[in-house]
C-alpha cells in the first residue's frame, strides 16, 4: 500500500505550553522498578535516569544523537481528550552501534545507572551487573544486521508500566499504525531540568519541544489518534504484520480511517504474521505474550481480542493452507474458551447453534478449565451475540 510521502515539513510540530506540561508531569511522575527476591523496589523518575544513563553512555564514547518519548505515552502527551492512555514509558536513545561491542557498553551503563539508585547502606562493590539484570530487568533484546540495529532494555514494574529504554542506531520500521507514530525529542526539556531552570514557568520560558511523527504526515496522523481512526503505510513491512495491534486497536473501539482500503490492508497484515509466524505453536506463544504484556489489568477485554482477533484472521487470511487456516482458527478459539474459564464465565449462548449437544459448561466448579478438540462444531449466526465459531472439534473439562 504505497502513498505519496509527505514533506519532511509535515512531519514535526512544537508541542504548546499545555502538552509541555504534561510531558513535564509524565517524566517526573515516580515509576516503581520493582527488584526480584529480596532486592528493593527503587523508586525512579524517569527524567533522572533517562540523564543518568545518558551521561554515562556519552562517558563511555557512545555517541547519544537525541532522546525521545515513543509510543502510546507520546501519544498521552499530545492528545488526553479523547480517553488516550499509556502504560509502558517507551524512551529511544538515538545512538551509534558500529559493532556489537557497544551493545555491552550499552547494558552495563544502564545496569551501572540503576546500582547506583539502590538505598544508601548497600554494599554496592559485592553486587554484579549479572545480579542486577536479573534483579530488574525484565526483558533485555538485541538486535544486529544489515537493516536493523538496536537493544532494548525493560525494566521490570509489576503492573504493567514497564520503563522501556531502547537505543537505536538503525530501525528501518519505527511506527506500526499512525496513531502510535508519534515520537517527543526530549533533549531541550532534559538541558532544563540539568540546568535546574523550571520547564513551565510562563509561556516565554517553556523550552521548544519538537514532535515528529514517523508516519510522515503529522496534521494526519493527529487527526487520526483524537478520531479513533486507524491508517497505516505498507503493513508487510512491519514484524508479524500489525495484526495483533490492529486487533487491539478494534476492541478499543477504534476504526478504520478508510472502509474501502482496510480489507486490503487486513490481508497484507494477515500474510506478514503468518510468514514470521508459520507455526501454529509459534502463532500461540506470540499471541499469549502480547496478551500478557497488553492487558495487565483488563482481564476480562482478553476474551473479546481473541474473537476479534480470530474474526480478522477468518475473514482476511488468504496465505495459508485449509487445513492450516483451520488449525490457526481452532488455537484462538481455545484460548478464548480458556480466558472464559480462568474468570469462571458462562458465555451467552442464546442465538448458538449447536449441530452435536457440547459437554455441559461446569458453571459451579471455580477451577479453570482447558479447551481440547473433541466432537462439537458451533455455528454462529451473522450478526448474533456470541460465544465463538469452531471449526474444529471441542470439548471441555476441568483441570
Amino acid at each position: 500500500m504505497s502513498e505519496t510521502k509527505p514533506k519532511s515539513s509535515q512531519r514535526f510540530h512544537s508541542l504548546n505550553t499545555e502538552q509541555v506540561e504534561v510531558l513535564h508531569q509524565v517524566l517526573s511522575e515516580v515509576v516503581p522498578i520493582h527488584g526480584r527476591g529480596n532486592f528493593p523496589t527503587l523508586e525512579l523518575r524517569p527524567r533522572d535516569i533517562i540523564i543518568a544513563v545518558r551521561a554515562r553512555l556519552q562517558k563511555q564514547g557512545i555517541t547519544v544523537r537525541d532522546v525521545r518519548l515513543n509510543g502510546s505515552t507520546a501519544s498521552h502527551v499530545l492528545v488526553r481528550d479523547n480517553g488516550t492512555t499509556y502504560k509502558d514509558l517507551d524512551i529511544i536513545f538515538g545512538v551509534e552501534l558500529p559493532s556489537q561491542e557497544e551493545f555491552q557498553v550499552i547494558k552495563e551503563s544502564v545496569l551501572g545507572c540503576l546500582l547506583d539508585c539502590l538505598p544508601a547502606g548497600v554494599n554496592r562493590e559485592r553486587i554484579s551487573s549479572a545480579t542486577m539484570k536479573e534483579a530488574y530487568v525484565q526483558k533485555m533484546v538485541k538486535v544486529f544486521n544489515e537493516h536493523d540495529r538496536w537493544s532494548l532494555i525493560s525494566l521490570s514494574n509489576n503492573s504493567g508500566k514497564n520503563l522501556e529504554l531502547k537505543f537505536v542506531s538503525v530501525l528501518r520500521r519505527q511506527f506500526e499504525f499512525s496513531v502510535d507514530s508519534f515520537q517527543i525529542i526530549l533533549d531541550r526539556l532534559l538541558e532544563s531540568y540539568i540546568c535546574l531552570t523550571p520547564p513551565v514557568e510562563s509561556s516565554s520560558s517553556v523550552p521548544q519541544v519538537l514532535a515528529e511523527s514517523m508516519y510522515g504526515d503529522f496534521e494526519a496522523a493527529m487527526d487520526h489518534l483524537r478520531y479513533r481512526l486507524i491508517a497505516t503505510r505498507n503493513p508487510e513491512e512491519i514484524r508479524g504484520g500489525g495484526l495483533l495491534k490492529y486487533s487491539n486497536l478494534l476492541v478499543r473501539d477504534y476504526r478504520p480511517a478508510s472502509e474501502t482500503q482496510i480489507k486490503t490492508l487486513e490481508r497484507y497484515m494477515c500474510s506478514r504474521f503468518f510468514i514470521d509466524f508459520p507455526d501454529v505453536q509459534e502463532q500461540q506463544r506470540k499471541i499469549l505474550s502480547y496478551l500478557k504484556n497488553h492487558f495487565i489489568g483488563e482481564e476480562r477485554s482478553k476474551y473479546q481480542y481473541l474473537m476479534t482477533l480470530r474474526r480478522v484472521v477468518d475473514d482476511s487470511t488468504v496465505c495459508l493452507m485449509g487445513h492450516e487456516r483451520r488449525q490457526t482458527l481452532n488455537m484462538i478459539t481455545v484460548l478464548a474458551l480458556k480466558v472464559l474459564g480462568e474468570q469462571n464465565i458462562i458465555p451467552n449462548t442464546d442465538h448458538v447453534t449447536c449441530f452435536y449437544q457440547p459437554a455441559p459448561y461446569l458453571a459451579e466448579h471455580s477451577t479453570p478449565y482447558i479447551a481440547e478438540p473433541s466432537y462439537c462444531n458451533y455455528f454462529i449466526p451473522q450478526g448474533a451475540s456470541t460465544l465463538l465459531y469452531q471449526p474444529y472439534p471441542l470439548h471441555l473439562h476441568t483441570q
